[in-house]
């Protein structure tokens, strides 16, 4: 066990290798391990790593740099290249993702690094590696000194954290405290990923004094051991850290005064040097705490001879530490910024002059980024201009959106210092603003983008007129996502009428496409087929694939609304090849789902289920999984097999969907596990899960919608229509007015209001009831004008399968309010939902249920048996316990089990009501409590007591009771 050696560390190596234990059971986990400079972050994981890696796991370890902000995923970059270089499976893993070269030095990467869908590729890359390196083995990986991370690191971060689950790879982050101020961007990823289930947090405290004593005590080895005042000492001027605990002893060792502070106990072995070794060392720290060796060599200025005997002379005295074989690191970071610091202001300018001239022509991923900093710091501000320029096209190649964007900022914060801007960056300062906004948009900042959008638009020169299409199509973009669809169609529109067809360009037809996808929500469907043959001839002559497929996937919802099902999936088929063929992957994924919800729509549930399966697949194989779309379709994929009865397969999908969610699109998929949740009556998990979503409600109408809906279910079978009424009110307001989720909310509201005026009538609470019965006939109205229009306010060509059935749910609920359980139509309602081949198998059940209860209340026993056997038998296959548990009750005050008759006897004269009657009255009940009961009404009931009466000849209910104990019914 690693919990041997190390002092002082005991419980917190006991968490990381519970992790790592847990991982290669298949339970993968994140462990953040935060400290103060020198407390010994690095020594313990680096214990855990020896430990890991002894027990045959694979270990993959990166670190970040202190040049921030600048160099993208440079702890990924580094994991990744010294994995493939150690490792021949790393190595055969990385080659079989071509979108992780874009990370190494000799790696490519392919298009598509700047597009939409480039950094949820490469996450999904990356996601992939680990998990199929975990098949074979256990695999840690190690982040180190986090406090540095770009901005896509920490995202990388937070998505592993979020998504890792059964893969058996353990992750380890490391951090300084002690930099983390109340602005620093990797606090609040901290803090919010310490929320979830699966990471854990160790915090590094300073040594205690036995501690310290023990520490000093390993580190004399065979030497004298350390004198009491001599530990006391150094404790007490380390405070318990334990790197600075070590320099004092090796200082006091060498019978040295020690210095006052660190930095100055850090110098001192500095000092100790040859001047060379200080020259070399000096260079080293401008370099950064990793030094390429090559670069060093150069910027030092000393000749091969003496910077070679120099370096040896570093590397003896502990200074620096061989890295690889391209260079050195530092053996502690506090070491390099002592150096650092310690420099004069003309010695930090040449030095970092001399590593700028040196990186101009270096082509390796993040140069440019090395190249801005440098340049910066010698204050040369033209080559800081063109090198941010640069650096910022290399981000967008690497998939690091946030980078690009900030790296953009920083040139165009100096366009106005330098001279001939526009020559030096190779465009003109719009198209640079323009290219800054882009970067907004594919990092997800969609509002950022708007604004940047909005700004640019208003300086565009006016004669420029294929720049100012290009700005308003990216503006009319992001509105459109942002749900500002009116806007967005004004502003397409704008944009395509600013160019003419001839010559066709790619410009006007992305316009054109934008216009089109804008006004479906505007003006509804019926505009789609004018518009999108528009959009297609242009994106034809322009020869833009992207904005084609999008006009035909638009052109096939129109044709599938209008009951041209086949139509719509050869549109959709079209598009997605012609979107695959090109690359444009985001249009094929809408084309995807676009097909796999039209075969489910019309309840073709094993074509759907047959679409989409091989959908997920695509996602997954081209790291998708975890993209918009890809989490779509695996919630579709959920719905199918939950639809179709097929709730093992949905389970199996469930797991994946995590309960402690802290973001929108987590709740969203969270919400649809609560179908099968509540189904199954998991109240614990559904109360979690709610828990969770509730506080993002606000931010994700679709969660809202669902959870909510689901919640008012959930409180139906929890006996509770009160809430649940409340939770529907909820939902409805959630969903736009022509949305077709606010039929199923209909029917759940409506269910909730029959149950309070059934409660309130037996209470004789007419108000109650009367009340509900007003809330349900607007319910009603809802449900029925939903079903009559569409978007835009056009009447709604067609219901789909699924929609006509929650209307007939809705029409046979509120008759159910009004206290008339309508048998016809709630057999409209199992109709409805016995669509395809085996129909939506729960609904089917629970509309029986309802059909069987209507039928008792009538006295149509045997009808009402025809409906609940069935019903039971769906129930219990799918594990449905608190629909199981109504049909029970039903059937036990319903009498559905109990045989029609039976001969001799008392008895024999009672029919089968009477008889369920009598069971009743020895049961103490009275005609009230029987009617409720049996579903009829008091008066019914008070006749089938006389009648019971007069034929055993007895003269009082306690004797009829009492005669039917004494036979033993």
């Amino acid at each position: 066990m690693i919990t041997d050696a190390l002092i002082g560390r005991t419980s917190e190596a006991a968490v990381l290798t519970g992790a790592l234990e847990r991982a290669a059971a298949g339970s993968a986990g994140v462990v953040l391990v935060g400290g103060d400079a020198g407390v010994g972050k690095t020594h313990l994981v680096g214990a855990v790593r020896a430990a890991a890696a002894e027990r045959g796991c694979t270990v993959l370890v990166g670190q970040c740099a202190e040049l921030g902000e600048s160099m993208p995923y440079l702890p990924l970059a580094d994991a990744l290249w010294t994995g493939a270089r150690a490792d021949e499976r790393v190595r055969a893993a990385v080659a079989a993702r071509p979108v992780l070269g874009r990370l190494l030095p000799d790696g490519d990467g392919g298009p598509g690094g700047a597009s939409e869908l480039g950094q949820q590729q490469l996450f999904g890359a990356v996601l992939g590696l680990l998990g199929e390196l975990g098949e074979e083995r256990p695999v840690l990986l190690v982040l180190e000194d986090l406090h540095w991370a770009d901005g896509s690191t920490r995202h990388l971060l937070s998505f592993l954290s979020r998504v890792l689950e059964r893969e058996r790879v353990c992750l380890i982050g490391t951090y300084r405290t002690d930099d983390l101020h109340r602005r620093h961007p990797l606090r609040p990823v901290v803090a919010e990923l310490q929320r979830l289930p699966n990471v854990s947090a160790v915090a590094l405290r300073p040594f205690g004094p036995g501690d310290t004593a023990a520490y000093l005590t390993a580190l004399a080895g065979d030497g004298p051991a350390p004198s009491s005042e001599v530990i006391e000492q150094v404790h007490r001027r380390s405070e318990g850290n334990p790197f600075y605990a070590g320099e004092l002893f090796s200082a006091a060792g060498g019978g040295e005064e020690l210095p006052a502070g660190l930095a100055d106990l850090l110098l001192a072995r500095v000092e100790r040097l040859s001047d060379e070794a200080r020259q070399v060392v000096r260079a080293a720290a401008v370099a950064g705490r990793r030094a390429d060796d090559e670069l060093v060599r150069r910027a030092s200025g000393l000749d091969e001879t003496r910077v070679g005997e120099a370096l040896r002379e570093l590397v003896s005295h502990q200074v620096l530490v061989p890295d690889r074989a391209e260079g050195y690191t530092f053996r502690h970071a506090l070491l390099r910024e002592a150096v650092y610091t310690d420099l004069l202001p003309g010695e930090k300018t040449r030095l970092h002059a001399a590593f700028a001239a040196l990186l101009k022509d270096e082509d390796r991923p993040g140069a440019g980024a090395e190249l801005a900093l440098h340049a910066f710091a010698s204050h040369d501000l033209p080559t800081a201009f063109a090198a941010s320029v640069r650096a910022g096209r290399e981000a967008e190649r690497m998939s690091a959106p946030d980078e690009a964007h900030g790296h953009y900022d920083q040139a165009l914060s100096l366009w106005e210092t330098v001279p001939d801007p526009a020559g030096a960056a190779g465009t003109d300062r719009a198209h640079l603003e323009l290219a800054a906004a882009r970067t907004s948009m594919r990092s997800g900042d969609l509002r950022q983008a708007v604004t940047r959008l909005r700004r640019l638009l208003e300086a565009v020169d006016p004669a420029d007129v294929l720049l100012g299409a290009r700005v308003r199509e990216a503006l009319a973009y992001c509105l459109d996502d942002l749900g500002q669809e009116e806007e967005a169609a004004r502003i397409a529109h704008e944009a395509a009428a600013m160019l003419p067809a001839e010559p066709p360009t790619r410009e006007r037809a992305a316009a054109l496409a934008t216009y089109t996808r804008a006004m479906i929500a505007v003006e509804g469907l019926p505009v789609v087929p004018a518009l999108a043959a528009e959009t297609i001839a242009a994106a034809r002559a322009a020869g833009s694939a992207d904005a084609e497929a999008s006009a035909l996937v638009s052109l096939g919802i129109h044709d599938e609304e209008h009951g041209d099902a086949a139509g719509a999936e050869e549109l959709f088929g079209r598009a997605r090849e012609l979107a695959v063929g090109a690359g444009e992957l985001q249009v094929a994924l809408r084309a995807m789902f676009a097909r796999a919800r039209t075969r489910f729509d019309r309840g073709d549930l094993a074509g759907a289920s047959a679409a989409v399966d091989e959908d997920v697949a695509f996602t997954l194989r081209h790291g998708l999984g975890w993209s918009t779309y890809g989490t779509t379709l695996r919630c579709l994929q959920f719905l199918i097999h939950y639809t179709s009865g097929e709730w093992a397969g949905a389970a199996k999908l469930a797991a994946g969907f995590g309960v402690r969610v802290t973001r929108p699109s987590e709740a969203q998929v969270s919400a649809f596990a609560l179908f099968l949740d509540v189904a199954r009556g998991d109240a614990a998990t559904v109360e979690e899960r709610l828990r969770w979503m509730e506080p993002l409600w606000p931010n994700s109408a679709l969660a809202a919608y669902l959870s909510q809906g689901l919640a008012a279910e959930h409180a139906l079978w929890q006996g509770d229509p009160d809430s649940a009424a409340v939770h529907a009110e909820g939902a409805m307001k959630a969903l736009d007015t022509y949305e077709l989720g606010r039929l199923r909310i209909s029917a759940i509201g409506l269910s909730a209001q029959a149950d309070r005026a059934a409660r309130a009538r037996a209470a004789g609470d007419d108000d109650t009831a009367a009340q509900a019965c007003a809330t349900a006939d607007e319910l009603l109205a809802i449900a029925r004008a939903t079903a009559a229009t569409g978007l835009g306010g056009h009447p709604r060509p067609r219901l789909g399968l699924e929609a006509r059935a929650w209307l007939a749910r809705c029409e046979a609920e509120h008759r159910r309010v009004h206290g008339d359980d309508d048998p016809g139509l709630w057999r409209e309602a199992v109709a409805a939902f016995s669509y395809g081949a085996d129909g939506y198998v729960y609904e089917v059940a629970r509309s029986r249920w309802r059909l069987a209860a209507a039928l008792a209340g009538r006295g149509l026993r045997e009808e009402a048996v025809a409906a609940w056997e069935p019903a039971v038998a769906a129930a219990e296959r799918l594990g449905a316990a608190p629909l199981l548990a109504a049909l029970r009750d039903l059937g036990a005050r319903a009498r559905l089990t109990a045989p029609a008759g039976s001969g001799g006897g008392p008895f024999a004269a009672l029919t089968a009501r009477e008889r369920e009657v009598l069971d009743l009255l020895a049961q103490g009940r009275n005609n009230k409590e029987i009617a409720a009961d049996l579903f009829i009404s008091p008066k019914t009931a008070s006749v089938h007591v006389s009648n019971i009466l007069a034929k055993l000849g007895v003269a009082s209910r306690t004797q009829a009771a009492a005669l039917a104990l004494r036979e033993g019914r």
